[in-house]
Parts: structure tokens; C-alpha cells; sequence
């Protein structure tokens, strides 16, 4: 139980500081030396491993159109070397994306990850997200903001 316990104290940590505080360095503290994303459709990384480096580089790629992102925990689940979070993610759409200037909306989305971990050290993660709610959001912001709907 202590040791499940641990790993939810650094995966809480870690989202807080790395993803919602945006710190990309903190990575360091709790990432190893190869994260593999195994499952996380939508994703750029999809399938890839990534070392230390091309891990903050995500992080910083993936702030960059929504830099006041942060996420609320929901729920967190242990089982061995694995702990499965539930969240809601809410950021304000200020930089570009393919399709999508900065629109300066909020947007929402949910999601689920389970994050697995070796010696204390999170070595990747299996996602599902609700992507196509972002895009929807961002689509009808994109349509009332179109010179045809002035």
C-alpha cells in the first residue's frame, strides 16, 4: 500500500508541476530515461519513445497554443507499477494550431491516463482523451468569428 501510495504522491506532483504549471525542467525529477507513449490517439508522439530531452520538448510543443492549461484530478487508481488518473483539463487558446488561429477561448476536455511507472521514475503512458471536443469547441469558435458570421 506505501508503495502504491508513492507513486500517486509523484504522478499528483508531476501533473501539477510539470503539465499545469508548465515547468518543463521539473521533468527531470520524475520522468526515466525512456518514455514510451503506448496508446494516446491524436497525439503527435503516438507510439514513440522519447528520451528526457524529447520529452520536455513535448511538454513545451503541447503548452505553447495553451500555455494557462491545468488539470484537475479526479480520480487515481494504483494497481503494481501503474496508476490510472482520471482528469478534467481546461485552458484558454491563445497560440496557433493547424486550422485554428488563437482564438483567446476557454476550452474543456476530459480524459483518462494510465501512467506507468519504473523505480519511482514515470516510464510512460496509455491516454484516452475527449480530443474531438476540443476541436469542436475550437471549430465554432473558429465559425463566429468568420468575416460570414459578422
Amino acid at each position: 500500500m506505501a508503495v502504491a501510495c508513492n507513486l500517486k504522491e509523484i504522478l499528483t506532483e508531476f501533473i501539477r508541476e510539470v503539465w499545469s504549471e508548465g515547468n518543463a525542467e521539473a521533468a527531470d525529477k520524475y520522468i526515466a530515461p525512456e518514455y514510451k507513449i503506448h496508446h494516446d490517439p491524436g497525439d503527435a508522439w503516438e507510439g514513440q519513445q522519447l528520451d528526457l530531452a524529447a520529452y520536455k520538448e513535448r511538454v513545451r510543443t503541447l503548452r505553447t497554443p495553451f500555455p494557462d492549461q491545468s488539470f484537475v484530478i479526479k480520480g487515481l487508481f494504483a494497481d503494481g507499477n501503474a496508476v490510472v488518473l482520471t482528469w478534467l483539463w481546461s485552458a484558454t487558446h491563445k497560440g496557433d494550431i493547424p486550422g485554428f488561429p488563437a482564438t483567446g477561448a476557454e476550452v474543456t476536455m476530459s480524459g483518462a491516463t494510465a501512467y506507468f511507472f519504473e523505480n519511482d521514475r514515470i516510464s510512460g503512458h496509455w491516454q484516452i482523451t475527449d480530443r474531438l471536443s476540443v476541436y469542436q469547441q475550437l471549430q465554432s469558435q473558429k465559425a463566429s468569428h468568420s468575416p460570414q458570421s459578422s
